[in-house]
């Protein structure tokens, strides 16, 4: 049964702003996730070692972390 549309007029809830942080913080672990994946498995595809797989690796999380939480916030903006 649906609620009434006043149902919860004293409580509102998060503003737009706060959804998008959300957004982007969600969108940043999923984009680090894969990016460890794929960032990982090229990385020993070519060949990398030690210091260099830690690095290649992490910076391939970084910008994928980056790029994912930023289109999740911008389409959580444009859904509020």
């Amino acid at each position: 049964m649906p609620l009434p549309s006043g149902a919860f007029q004293g409580s509102s809830g998060p503003s737009c702003f706060d959804r998008m942080k959300t957004g982007f913080g969600i969108g940043f672990c999923v984009g680090l996730a894969s990016g460890a994946l794929f960032g990982g498995f090229s990385a020993l595809r070519y060949g990398l070692r030690g210091r260099e797989l830690i690095n290649n690796v992490g910076k391939v999380m970084l910008q994928g972390g980056g790029t994912f939480g930023t289109f999740m916030a911008i389409g959580t903006g444009i859904r509020c």
